[in-house]
């Protein structure tokens, strides 16, 4: 009965972090969401793990849009683009029924559904904050790290929120 209410759950936590997720993509101007949008939305979930994770180690959540923000601006700019000249345009999410996201998101959605079955834990926010401390590159990482938040102590205390529920 436990292994059916875990699961019931999960499938109800990965909606809701999908959707958030592909909503948070398309805030930005994107049509597909990534590492990082995924993290935006873990930090909304109701279960507030990924949010707890931050505030444990001293950091402001909220901070972590603008950070985000930052780390595009930063990628347009190396490539000669203006981030400032205009703003993005939102996209509205795809309604074709089939989910899309990029790389980056697939892996840390995968890491996430790997620690959560490797712990015998419902899917948490919290996952997906340990998902996004083992990566070594891309938006998600890098933002995290402009805050001068340690990846390591993150890592800790994601472990320590999915160990409390």
């Amino acid at each position: 009965m436990r292994l059916i209410k875990t699961r019931l759950t999960d499938m109800r936590t990965i909606r809701t972090l999908l959707e958030g997720a592909e909503a948070e993509a398309g805030r930005a101007g994107e049509s597909m969401p990534g590492a990082e949008h995924l993290l935006l939305a873990a930090l909304d979930l109701p279960d507030g793990t990924a949010r707890r994770a931050f505030e444990r180690v001293g950091a402001d959540p909220s901070a972590i849009r603008q950070a985000i923000e930052e780390q595009h601006a930063e990628a347009l700019r190396a490539v000669g683009i203006d981030a400032d000249a205009e703003p993005a345009v939102p996209v509205a999410p795809s309604t074709n029924g089939v989910y899309r996201s990029s790389g980056s998101a697939q892996s840390a959605f995968q890491a996430a559904g790997k620690l959560a079955r490797e712990g015998r834990s419902p899917l948490a926010g919290a996952h997906v904050v340990l998902a996004i401390a083992g990566m070594e590159h891309g938006t998600a990482i890098r933002a995290v790290r402009s805050l001068g938040i340690d990846i390591d102590a993150l890592a800790a205390a994601g472990r320590e929120e999915v160990g409390a529920r």
